[in-house]
């Protein structure tokens, strides 16, 4: 992401890891609410076992299972982030260097960084989907039960379901993380260009702060019912000779539409843009900071 002369593929890979994993380990409780008000069906919120928004979700799950349940799952994605984020910046650094010698473009654009992230974003979902799908899995109240922590979880899946049920839900997957990183790392080419040059590392990390948070905000607007439907892809067991309601990434947004209504193709977008939008900015800033950190250590 900086204009630095780049560093090679595997200080972009190790910076990613760090990033995401500081920005999991803040955000996570968010994470679990988004789920829980994704996976409930219906228009309406009756009942203890139902949520009516992100507050209440936060007050029931801490009231009836403990504190400690919104950190459930979070072996899945502590494992994913590194991999997931890395893959995410140096799969964005790489294809931007591909798309630039392709076209005989020096120089990157706002153009060229939407269809850049867009290729990182399609990249990464290949590494993420089996462990988003065993996080799912373990956040969902109705399902949790059922296994007794992230391996187990692995292994009933297989056993129960098949290998390639790990893989359940990859075209909504790529959708998702299609969307989420072309609007970041467009908007982020964006609003550098539009904010002040910066005087001192103080102001770059200000800027990269807006920057990031912003790139997240406009990323989760575009990928939240895509996110919704991929939740629901993913916690539906398969069952042999049965067709799952929610199946392909696209008639499942139909569906949702048709039975909740459009504005449930953004349940959960509140937790969600909450945890992505100031998380975008802690991403970024990390990621910046630990690249820094690679070339003064190698003297670049």
């Amino acid at each position: 992401m900086s204009s630095e002369k780049p560093l090679p593929f595997i200080y972009q890979f190790a910076a990613g890891a760090v990033a995401g994993v500081s920005e999991i380990l803040v955000m996570y409780p968010l994470d679990v609410v988004k789920t829980r008000v994704q996976l409930q069906t219906g228009k309406g919120a009756i009942g203890e076992e139902s949520y009516n928004g992100m507050v209440d979700c936060f007050r029931k799950i801490i009231k009836h299972e403990g504190f400690s349940r919104l950190y459930r799952g979070i072996s899945a994605p502590i494992l994913m982030e590194a991999p997931k984020r890395a893959t995410k910046f140096a799969a964005n650094d790489e294809w931007g260097k591909f798309y630039r010698n392709a076209f005989g473009i020096h120089k990157m654009n706002q153009s060229l960084s939407i269809l850049t992230g867009a290729s990182a974003g399609a990249t990464e979902a290949f590494v993420v989907v089996p462990f988003e799908l065993v996080k799912i899995r373990l956040q969902d109240k109705a399902q949790a039960h059922k296994y007794n922590g992230m391996a187990d979880c692995v292994r009933k899946i297989i056993t129960h379901e098949g290998p390639m049920t790990l893989y359940q839900g990859l075209e909504s997957t790529m959708w998702r993380h299609i969307l989420w990183n072309a609007g970041y790392f467009g908007c982020i080419f964006q609003v550098r260009e539009l904010l002040p040059k910066a005087a001192d590392k103080k102001a770059q990390i200000g800027n990269d702060l807006v920057s990031g948070a912003i790139g997240g905000t406009v990323g989760t607007i575009l990928n939240t019912p895509m996110d919704v439907v991929k939740s629901r892809i993913q916690n539906s067991p398969k069952i042999p000779g049965v067709v799952p309601k929610y199946n392909w990434a696209w008639p499942a947004l139909g569906t949702v539409m048709r039975e909740e209504g459009f504005s449930a193709l953004y349940k959960g977008f509140l937790p969600k843009v909450l945890r992505l939008g100031p998380g975008g900015g802690i991403l970024l800033v990390v990621f910046t900071g630990v690249m820094d950190f690679f070339r003064t250590m190698r003297g670049v």
